[in-house]
């Protein structure tokens, strides 16, 4: 139809939405769950429900749409209130000073409602203005055939000692990625001589027993550091461009995650950061060392198993003309930590779309977090903040601190019913 039609009918469903979001009147729900909570929000700060580890229940907004979503909604209420149709003509203007709360929700369909409360004429006189941002239509952007084939993921694993870890990740490896994904590349990057050969044995008969040749196994001297073990991985690499899977020994992953990766990665245009769910203790959530069941039986994504790691950044999927145009990983940083922070904040000052999403078959095991004597106070401080986020929840963190309490009400209930029975 001609363009004016066209546009009539999108305002009329803009319209319409409004009518059906929760604003004019209540809508009938099943369950509390069920109920669509408002965020609150003044100039300076937002209140919210929805927080991960890394956001906090009053914060300054610190992404820009959320921000720039909230000053526009008090910038269109001050022009409506400011319009010369609404005041009377010798009243000042009202300005973002003027503005003491808000409130509003988003139901994901329909749009975002907003409440806004700005202080009256007279003492006790309140100006309220209800905004609604409908959210349009659903237009189709792209639709595209995509054929892995023939994608292969070099997997780059940097290790020192730790044999154990390594022989149960490599169980997972050979089921996972030779019998069911089979599009597979190991780089184990070692550093040190000690346990090699205990390694490289671990190595030679998954490679014999499932028929696999393709690994590389490299040694390098020094003190072991995961930036530098990844980067010499990386560009060992003597093929075409690969896509590479930057993972640790203590990882789990299922052949389902490997596709995730080929599918959220594209040279020069996508790099692939996932979030993965991380194991509290076993021995804690299961309440003793002889009740944790086998693992694959561990690995459910529940509030009591684990959390989202949403402030790790070093198991990420990218391909390696990427990670070599990026600049690869900063090797000035020691030990453990911050290298990985570092690329991935490259990324983000890049042209490159970043995908950050939860994934469902990438688990990082529970392993005893150790806070050595030499570290200055404030490191300790935080390695042992660290500890006490891996180790259970906040639930669970609970029942021990209160354990001597709840032995002691069990035995005084065993007196009562064993003295009712004299």
């Amino acid at each position: 139809g001609p363009p004016e039609k066209t546009q009539e009918d999108l305002l009329a469903f803009l319209r319409s939405q409004v009518d059906r979001a929760e604003v004019h009147a209540g809508v009938k729900l099943a369950t509390e769950y069920a109920a669509v909570p408002f965020d609150s929000f003044t100039l300076q700060k937002v209140y919210q429900l929805e927080t991960g580890l890394t956001r906090h229940p009053e914060e300054k907004p610190v992404r820009k749409d959320k921000r720039d979503e909230l000053v526009e909604a008090v910038e269109s209420a001050l022009e409506t209130l400011n319009s010369p149709a609404e005041g009377s003509p010798n009243r000042r203007p009202y300005s973002a000073s003027d503005f003491i709360e808000g409130i509003y929700r988003t139901e994901k369909d329909k749009g975002t409602l907003y409440e806004l409360t700005f202080k009256g004429e007279q003492k006790h006189e309140f100006r309220r203005l209800v905004l609604f941002r409908p959210f349009g239509p659903i237009m189709k952007v792209k639709q595209e055939k995509l054929n892995m084939a023939n994608t292969l993921i070099n997997v780059i694993v940097p290790l020192a000692k730790r044999v154990d870890k390594f022989r149960q990740f490599m169980q997972n490896f050979r089921e996972m990625c030779i019998q069911q994904d089979g599009r597979i590349h190991l780089t184990v990057v070692y550093f040190g001589k000690e346990e090699m050969n205990e390694v490289k044995g671990i190595l030679e008969n998954t490679s014999k027993a499932a028929n696999f040749r393709n690994f590389t196994f490299i040694q390098l001297n020094g003190e072991f550091s995961r930036g530098k073990g990844l980067d010499v991985g990386a560009r060992f690499w003597k093929g075409s461009n690969v896509l590479l899977f930057f993972c640790d020994v203590d990882i789990y992953f299922t052949s389902e995650f490997l596709n995730t990766c080929r599918l959220n990665t594209q040279p020069g245009k996508k790099v692939f950061y996932p979030v993965l769910f991380s194991q509290y203790n076993p021995g804690i959530i299961y309440g003793h060392p002889d009740a944790v069941p086998p693992l694959e039986q561990q690995l459910v994504i529940k509030k009591e198993t684990g959390f989202w790691r949403d402030f790790g950044f070093g198991m990420t999927c990218q391909y390696r003309s990427d990670f070599i145009n990026i600049g690869g990983f900063d090797l000035d940083i020691k030990g453990w930590g911050g290298e990985d922070v570092h690329l991935y904040r490259k990324y983000l000052h890049s042209n490159l779309i970043v995908v950050r999403t939860p994934v469902r078959g990438l688990f990082h095991l529970w392993h005893e977090k150790h806070c050595a004597d030499e570290l200055t106070p404030e490191q300790y401080k935080m390695c042992m903040q660290s500890k006490a986020m891996n180790e259970a929840s906040h639930g669970q963190l609970g029942m021990l601190v209160f354990r001597h309490e709840i032995e002691a009400h069990l035995r005084k209930q065993k007196q009562k019913t064993s003295s009712k029975k004299t």
